[in-house]
C-alpha cells in the first residue's frame, strides 16, 4: 500500500470516528440529558432507540436512491449534513428539537455505514482489503476510547450541548480533509428494490441479517444503560465511569487484532466464540460489580468480543454479496443492526423500569446465548464461501 492509500484510509478513519462518536455519545450523557429535560432513564433512552429505528427504516431506501452516485461526492454530502445536524443538536431547547436533529444524523448514518466499508476496500489493492476493514474498525474503536469519554467529560464540564458542538467542529475539519484526500470511486451502478429478493435468497446473508438483529439486541439491552449501571450498581464515581468507558473502547483494538489474526482460520468457530464471550461478559457485569477491577475486566472482554463480532459480520456481507449489491447488502445489514440496537435499548429500558437496572446484563446475555444455540443447532447456518 502506498502513502496515497493510507492518507485516503485515514480520512475514512476520521469519518468512522465522528459517526461512531455521535452515535454512542447519548450513552455517556444519558443521565445529564434526562435530568435536563426531566426524563426517566427509559425516557432519555428513547433518544437511542428512535435514532436506531430511523436508521433501520431509512437504510435501504436511501441507499437504493443514492446507489448510482459517485462515492466521494456522496461521502462529502453525508459529512456536510452530519455537521449541520450536530450544530442543530447544540441549539436544541427541548427534547423534541434534540430528537429531530438526531433523526437527521440517523439519516446520514443510514447511508454512511452502508458505503464506508465497501469504499474502503475499493481504494486499496485487493490483498489489503482486510487491512482496510480493520482501519474502519479502528476509527470506531478510537471513538469508544477517546470520542465518547472525551465527549462525556466535555458534557460534564460545559454541558451536553457543547459535546455535540465539539463533534460538529471536528466533523467540519474532517469534511475539509476528505475533500482533498479521498479519491473518486464510481458506484457499481443502480440497484433497484426489485433486486433485493436476490440477496434474500442467499442463506448465508439471511443468517448474517438475523444475527445482525439478535446480537445488537443483546448488546444494547445492556450497553444502552451502562453509564447509570456503573454509577448506581457498580458504585463508581463520574471519573471512574469515564475511565471504564474508555477502557471498554480500547478493548475494541484488541477485538480488531483478534479478527485480523484468527478469523480466516475458522470463520464459523470465530463467530461462535465472539458471541459466547459477549454473553459471558454481560452476565458477569452484575456479579463483578462489587469490584471495580473485575467490572473493568468484564468490560474489556465485552468490548473486544463485540468489536470482533461487528467486523466479522461486515466481512461476511462483503464476501457473500454480489458485487453490484454490496452497498445495498450493507445497507440492509445496517438497518437490521440498528433495529436490534433500538429494540435492545427499549428492552433495557423496560428492564430498568419494571425490574431493576442490575438485571440488564443478565437479560442481554440470555439473548446472545439463544443466538449461539440457534447457530450450534443448525437453525441458522453460515455456509462456506468459495
Amino acid at each position: 500500500m502506498t502513502a496515497k492509500h493510507w492518507i485516503a484510509l485515514i480520512g475514512l478513519n476520521f469519518c468512522s470516528f465522528i459517526f461512531n462518536t455521535s452515535e454512542f455519545i447519548p450513552v455517556g450523557l444519558l443521565t445529564d440529558i434526562g435530568n435536563d429535560f426531566h426524563l426517566t432513564e427509559a425516557g432519555a433512552g428513547m433518544l437511542i432507540s428512535v435514532y436506531a429505528w430511523m436508521v433501520m427504516l431509512m437504510s435501504l431506501p436511501l441507499m437504493v436512491w443514492t446507489s448510482k452516485m459517485e462515492m466521494k461526492k456522496l461521502m462529502i454530502i453525508l459529512v456536510a449534513l452530519f455537521t449541520l445536524c450536530q450544530v442543530c443538536s447544540y441549539f436544541s431547547q427541548n427534547f423534541a428539537m434534540l430528537m429531530a436533529s438526531r433523526i437527521g444524523v440517523a439519516c446520514c448514518h443510514a447511508i454512511f455505514w452502508a458505503i464506508v466499508s465497501p469504499l474502503a476496500v475499493k481504494i486499496v489493492p485487493q490483498k489489503y482489503q482486510a487491512v482496510a476493514l480493520s482501519t474502519i474498525v479502528t476509527g470506531s474503536s478510537i471513538a469508544m476510547i477517546l470520542g465518547m469519554p472525551i465527549g462525556r467529560m466535555i458534557g460534564l464540564w460545559l454541558g451536553w450541548r457543547m459535546t455535540f458542538l465539539s463533534i460538529g467542529i471536528f466533523s467540519f475539519a474532517t469534511l475539509i480533509y476528505i475533500c482533498f484526500t479521498l479519491p473518486r470511486v464510481q458506484s457499481e451502478g443502480k440497484f433497484s428494490l426489485r433486486q433485493v429478493p436476490i440477496l434474500l435468497k442467499n442463506k448465508g446473508l439471511v443468517t448474517v441479517y438475523i444475527l445482525a438483529f439478535a446480537i445488537p439486541l443483546a448488546y444494547y439491552t445492556c450497553y444502552g444503560y451502562i453509564e447509570p449501571f456503573l454509577l448506581k450498581v457498580a458504585g463508581m464515581g463520574e471519573n471512574m465511569v469515564t475511565t471504564t468507558l474508555m477502557v471498554y473502547g480500547a478493548a475494541g483494538f484488541l477485538g480488531s487484532v483478534i479478527f485480523a489474526k484468527f478469523s480466516k482460520k475458522n470463520t464459523t468457530a470465530f463467530d461462535h466464540l465472539t458471541m459466547i464471550f459477549m454473553a459471558i461478559s454481560m452476565a458477569l457485569l452484575h456479579i463483578c460489580s462489587g469490584s471495580i477491577l473485575l467490572t473493568i475486566a468484564a468490560c474489556i472482554v465485552w468490548g473486544a468480543s463485540c468489536t470482533a463480532f461487528n467486523v466479522a459480520m461486515q466481512n461476511e456481507i462483503i464476501v457473500r454479496s454480489p458485487r453490484i449489491g454490496t452497498a445495498v447488502s450493507m445497507a440492509i445489514f445496517s438497518g437490521i443492526y440498528n433495529l436490534g440496537i433500538g429494540t435492545g435499548t427499549y428492552l433495557g429500558g423496560a428492564v430498568c423500569t419494571h425490574l431493576d437496572i442490575s438485571f440488564i446484563g443478565y437479560t442481554g446475555s440470555i439473548v446472545a446465548i439463544l443466538a449461539v444455540i440457534a447457530l450450534k443447532s443448525g437453525v441458522l447456518s453460515l455456509p462456506k464461501t468459495t
